[in-house]
């Protein structure tokens, strides 16, 4: 990638404004856990029906990804012709679309209208990703890319934290009725609004791919970008899965027994525990010499961010401190996994892979708050997947850069289908034993990790 002269300093505000748009959707994509039990119970719905919320929304990433692959092979990648800002405000023109499309669907009162407008939704947060990514990713050194966009991916976490929250208190206790989706998803179309105007007045630096942009599908030959979009899958997958079910899982008498709000706090502390992890990350995968001094940076991040989640948990419903004491274990364990990843991407990966894998197996088997922390702590674990993965995939992919992005963003899809399939799967055999579905998705993740990320740079036969 050329980039202009001084893009330390002049990347900063660009790379702040981008990392908004991670904290917006992010916000955004986990009020679907408490939009499932909020519809479900309007609409009488299964759990496998309920979960078609995520299947319309993370179904869209498939579509749209599809979409512009065909249109990347058949005319060239669309990125490097109108470029990632442009692409970015296309993104959130569609999102602002969809969210306004929450006012006729609670006036109409018809299910399939609420899974169209998160569809729409969805189609413009493949913009969002396809571009925001990858422009993190080269808004600086290759080598440090992954601490960039684990930096960036940290915000992202911090809306999926408070997210559960505030909407928790917005649908289950402050509005009634229609009003309890209709009046919250009109502010996001006027954020994002907002967003898209800031984006087109704001100059951003200007990357382009030396030489023609070829047409085909050039990306497809790179071995360790395809193993990384089945990481993916299976990546997005198993995390929306564990949040789209962890309300009906607190729910049960042997688990906890929750009311929805109240489990909602325990949604909020599963994706917080993202966000501990991410900007942990984001320092331990940093090209920071001193170690000392590292590992001090990432144990004061630490601190911070569990004070920012716990505190705000405490303002929603007042949880005693007493009450997630279980979560520093799990933090003093993440830490751990850190240091034995010595800071490589790929190792990291597949430790805390193993980690996530051994929590799903103690949840299962275990009730109680042995179980329910089992389950809560594998946010913590999930923190840097998304980062570490997508910057290995599309390591060395050059003027394939973009087209590889839009082929690891399509494989959110996993976001769609597993959650559909653990539903199914709780409807038959219990929402317990369902968590036996991200069981093989860690599993193929930490195989990632291990082996698929290498760049051997050959045609897959």
């Amino acid at each position: 990638m050329k980039q202009p002269p001084g893009r330390n300093l002049r990347n900063i505000p660009a790379f702040i404004i981008v990392t908004g748009l991670f904290f917006l959707w992010g916000f955004f994509t986990v009020m679907n856990d408490v939009l499932i039990p909020h519809l479900k119970e309007i609409f009488v719905l299964s759990h496998f029906e309920a979960m078609m919320v995520q299947f319309s929304f993370f179904g869209a990433y498939f579509v749209g990804s599809v979409f512009y692959f065909l249109i990347s092979a058949r005319f060239g990648d669309p990125v490097n012709k109108i470029g990632y800002k442009n692409g970015m405000i296309l993104g959130l023109l569609l999102a602002a679309l969809g969210s306004a499309l929450f006012f006729p669907a609670t006036i109409i009162n018809q299910y399939w209208l609420y899974l169209m407008a998160l569809f729409i939704v969805g189609l413009g947060f493949v913009l969002l990703q396809i571009t925001a990514n990858p422009y993190v990713a080269i808004l600086g050194n290759e080598r440090t890319a992954s601490s960039r966009l684990n930096l960036s991916q940290g915000f992202n976490s911090f809306g999926t934290t408070i997210g559960p929250l505030i909407g928790g208190v917005l649908i289950f206790k402050y509005f009634a009725g229609s009003d309890a989706v209709k009046i919250p998803y009109l502010v996001f179309s006027g954020i994002f609004l907002l967003l898209a105007l800031l984006l087109k007045v704001y100059r951003f630096p200007k990357f382009t791919n030396p030489g023609t942009i070829e047409r085909g599908t050039g990306a497809l030959k790179y071995r360790h970008l395809v193993l990384g979009f089945i990481a993916i899958f299976t990546y997005v997958g198993a995390e929306v899965s564990i949040g789209s079910i962890m309300i009906s899982f607190l729910e049960l008498d042997n688990i906890a027994g929750f009311s929805k709000n109240e489990a909602s706090d325990y949604v909020s502390i599963y994706w917080g525990g993202l966000m501990i992890g991410r900007f942990a990350g984001a320092i331990s995968l940093s090209g920071m010499k001193n170690t000392k001094k590292k590992y001090g940076l990432m144990l004061v991040s630490v601190i911070i961010t569990f004070i920012i989640i716990y505190v705000a948990v405490y303002l929603k419903s007042g949880m005693p401190f007493y009450n997630i004491l279980p979560f520093l274990l799990l933090i003093f364990i993440n830490f751990l996994a850190f240091i034995i990843g010595r800071s490589v991407p790929n190792r990291t990966l597949m430790i805390f892979a193993f980690v996530a894998l051994a929590l799903l197996v103690v949840g299962i088997i275990f009730d109680g708050k042995i179980a329910l922390w089992a389950i809560v702590g594998i946010g913590l674990f999930n923190s840097i997947m998304w980062s570490n993965i997508f910057t290995l995939a599309i390591r060395g992919l050059g003027k394939h850069t973009s087209q590889g992005s839009s082929l690891l963003v399509m494989m959110i899809l996993g976001g769609a289908l597993l959650p559909l399939l653990q539903g199914n799967f709780a409807d038959h055999f219990g929402v317990h034993l369902s968590f036996m579905i991200p069981v093989a998705c860690y599993l193929y993740i930490a195989y990632y990790g291990w082996k698929g990320y290498k760049q051997l740079n050959l045609p897959v036969k």
